[in-house]
């Protein structure tokens, strides 16, 4: 059985300590469970991914405009550390860079 690279560093030295994983190389440590938990679903719990494209699935008020439920959403990024509580980052047309939950959107 091969062990996970970390997600820290991405080094392939991860070593199993109990049900726990961790890094010698930056002293990470993460579960599966942690790893599961980590993952950006969309409204219907679909895991999301970097460049994925999603439509939002209500209306959301932007400062005086309103992006309207079933907007397009090219290419997104999934955020290493969350901002605002938002954990996503998209261009979105006429509107340049947002942020956006993965609870307002759908794959």
């Amino acid at each position: 059985m091969s062990l996970p690279a970390c997600p820290q560093c991405n080094e392939n030295v991860t070593y199993e300590e109990g049900h726990t994983f961790v890094c010698p190389m930056c002293f990470f440590e993460w579960t599966e469970q942690s790893m599961m938990d980590a993952l950006v679903k969309d409204s219907n719990g679909n895991p999301l991914n970097d460049g994925d494209d999603v439509i939002i699935i209500k209306d959301l008020k932007l400062g005086r405009d309103t992006l309207k439920q079933g907007t397009r959403v090219r290419n997104i990024k999934i955020l290493d550390r969350v901002v605002d509580s938002h954990d996503l980052q998209a261009r979105v047309d006429g509107h340049g860079m947002i942020y956006l939950k993965g609870s307002v959107v759908k794959k």
